[in-house]
Parts: structure tokens; C-alpha cells; sequence
């Protein structure tokens, strides 16, 4: 449950961040996001494979996500960090 909330989070964070467009405050909002979504993705890790010890073999169906949806959002992340870095002046 804790991690559908964070789910639900970081898309309405994702969502005032494209609200901003080009204006000022883009930056900042697109942080929160950042933050919040890779924050949120370690969280689920953390619970799902520690915590809650769910094995691979027990999701069935829906290791898909796991194969291709996770591997996705990590370099999404990954991406607007260089970015966000790299143009910090601009």
C-alpha cells in the first residue's frame, strides 16, 4: 500500500513539473520529482525484496514490470539526474 501512495505521488510531482513548462520554477519542480521518484523506487525495492521477502518466482505474471518497466524508470532517473546536473547554470 505505502508504495502505491508513493506511486501516486511522484505522478501528480511529474505532473506539476510538465505544468511548468519553461517558466521559472521548471528546475526546482523537476527536482522534487527526481528526488521523490528515486527516493520512492528504493523505498519499493527495500520492501519488496527485503522487508516483505517477495521472490521473483512468486509474482508470476507480473515480473514484467520488474523486467521492463523498472529497468526504464531507473534510467529515466538516472537521465534527468545527469541532466538537471549538467545544466545547472542554464
Amino acid at each position: 500500500m505505502p508504495a502505491a501512495y508513493g506511486d501516486l505521488a511522484a505522478a501528480a510531482l511529474a505532473g506539476v513539473a510538465l505544468a511548468f513548462g519553461r517558466r521559472p520554477g521548471m528546475r526546482a519542480a523537476l527536482w522534487v520529482f527526481n528526488v521523490w521518484g528515486t527516493a520512492d523506487l528504493l523505498f519499493t525495492f527495500y520492501q519488496g525484496i527485503l522487508h516483505l521477502g517477495i521472490s521473483a518466482s512468486s509474482l508470476g505474471a507480473a515480473i514484467w514490470i520488474v523486467l521492463v518497466f523498472v529497468p526504464l524508470l531507473v534510467c529515466t532517473h538516472t537521465t534527468l539526474f545527469v541532466l538537471l546536473l549538467k545544466h545547472r547554470g542554464g
